[in-house]
């Protein structure tokens, strides 16, 4: 089974936002949201040797994703091959998994109502396609593939030269997007665009978001059962009273 990771490197990032488009246009992201974005870190240094690179951000697809287990309803999974998935009919909208995501990748779509991120364009992988941003970069900054597969180009880049994971000593949970250049540009990027601790749900939403919405799901599932058995139970009288007319 593929275990599938995702490279940036920073040495070709041009910032051109050419990712975030692709994105945006594949899977009609809404305005104002994004699945994978640029930014600009600040100039650091002094003249005249200054520094300056771009983070490009996006869901991670960690080893071990602090979005599933604040997941309420098993909406978020991780699937064989690592990539963390949204079952949108699972999905409630309470947006605890985008509280819980150190890397701040997920957003609630307000057109459905529910929470969207990168999926490493799952669909077009089985379509033999690559990730629509790997595809469209114009730096050829961004490379996709197989991380158990020594043949592979995350694998060399990975293994052989030390492309590295945005992790700090607090929030360590093995992302497979990793960053590719000098130490320096690494390190301007993981001090300025730290993941942050995974954020617990307050006690007084936990009613508003989760359980209040699956009680009254339960209790709406309930009546439409008591209905239904009434309903039948309707018409088999009424059916009885027509062969007793028969007669």
């Amino acid at each position: 089974m593929a275990r599938y990771a995702m490279v940036i490197d920073l040495k070709k990032c041009v910032g051109c936002q050419a990712c975030t488009v692709a994105c945006n246009s594949e899977w009609e992201v809404p305005i104002g949201h994004a699945r994978t974005h640029v930014r600009a870190t600040s100039v650091a240094g002094n003249f005249p040797n200054l520094l300056s690179t771009f983070y490009v951000a996006q869901c991670n697809h960690c080893d071990h994703p602090a979005c599933i287990a604040l997941c309420p309803t098993g909406a978020t999974y991780q699937a064989e091959d690592g990539i963390v998935k949204v079952d949108r009919g699972l999905c409630i909208g309470c947006g605890y998994c985008v509280e819980a995501c150190p890397y701040e990748a997920r957003y609630i779509n307000p057109v459905i109502k529910k929470v969207d991120k990168c999926d490493f364009c799952s669909a077009r992988l089985e379509r033999g396609q690559e990730p629509a941003c790997v595809e469209t970069c114009t730096g050829h900054a961004k490379f996709f593939g197989d991380l158990e597969d020594s043949r592979s180009d995350v694998f060399k880049m990975v293994y052989e030269q030390g492309a590295g994971r945005l992790e700090t000593s607090e929030v360590a949970i093995g992302p497979n997007v990793y960053y590719l250049g000098k130490k320096e540009h690494v390190n301007l990027v993981l001090t300025e665009f730290p993941p942050h601790r995974p954020r617990m749900p307050e006690a007084g939403t936990v009613w508003e978001k989760v359980v209040k919405p699956l009680v009254l799901a339960a209790v709406g599932v309930t009546f439409l059962g008591q209905a239904a058995a009434f309903f039948r139970q309707l018409m088999k009288g009424e059916s009885l009273f027509e062969d007793e007319g028969e007669k």
